[in-house]
């Protein structure tokens, strides 16, 4: 939490520190990409990576440039579909079976699909062309998530016989709603941008995602310790000017 809001403290001195070159641009768009999730669970739960996919609004206020840095503030607005995807073996790394009612033997499998509203609050420093050409940036920042729904997808039958035993123990999450449904935690992406007069500015970002809360409780008495996010996301942006700065000098 203190990282938290230590960032959140940082953000209103990158838009007030007006000492190099002045901007006021804002941009706003739209972005699409990809998720790929998984949880940290305190007790550990062998997991591999569940895909899924990310949507959602953009706004970039550019504020200015120190030396050759861009400096910018990024805020979104977007749905994301998280979750986990358990590895279910047994002692040897292999996949668990049991035979159903047809005789034929199938692999257990166990995904859950959590939907969120994220909205990060990004810190952006840039180093290239801002109005026609190539740009490289870092983001760094908080975000926050608010959980909108959840679903699973799975053949465990309680009961039903396996031809080895599970390697772990630990299945309590798969009978467990969320119940926390506020996150938090930190951003770190990055990323080339190009920009084309009257056309707009075109992102190609990775990101990494690391949640600081959990949505299990998480008190001695309760089951889990810790069940935190780790995503890594891949996403494009489109974003066209609604400000720019006059300035025939800004290339």
């Amino acid at each position: 939490m203190r990282h938290l809001l230590f960032l959140l403290m940082l953000l209103p001195t990158v838009v007030m520190a007006q000492i190099g070159e002045y901007r006021t641009d804002l941009a706003v768009g739209a972005s699409a990409g990809y998720v790929s999730s998984n949880v940290g669970f305190v007790p550990e739960v062998p997991q591999g990576r569940l895909g899924g996919m990310i949507a959602g609004f953009t706004v970039r206020y550019t504020c200015e440039k120190y030396f050759k840095s861009i400096c910018s503030i990024l805020a979104e607005v977007n749905i994301a579909q998280t979750g986990w995807k358990e590895n279910i073996l047994d002692i040897d790394n292999n996949k668990v079976y049991y035979v159903g009612d047809t005789g034929q033997s199938n692999p257990l499998y166990y995904e859950r699909r959590m939907t969120y509203l994220q909205i990060p609050f990004l810190a952006r420093m840039g180093w290239g062309r801002e109005r026609r050409g190539l740009q490289g940036f870092i983001h760094l920042g908080p975000q926050i998530g608010v959980c909108l729904g959840e679903s699973t997808k799975t053949n465990l039958v309680e009961g039903a016989p396996t031809q080895t035993e599970r390697s772990s123990s630990i299945v309590a999450q798969n009978s467990m709603a969320v119940q926390r449904k506020f996150d938090y935690g930190i951003v770190a992406g990055a990323g080339i941008e190009l920009s084309m007069p009257k056309i707009g500015h075109f992102m190609l970002e990775g990101r990494y995602y690391y949640g600081l809360g959990d949505f299990y409780n998480n008190s001695k008495s309760d089951y889990f310790g810790r069940s935190n996010f780790g995503q890594i996301v891949v996403k494009a942006t489109y974003l066209f000017d609604i400000i720019r700065t006059k300035n025939d000098n800004i290339k």
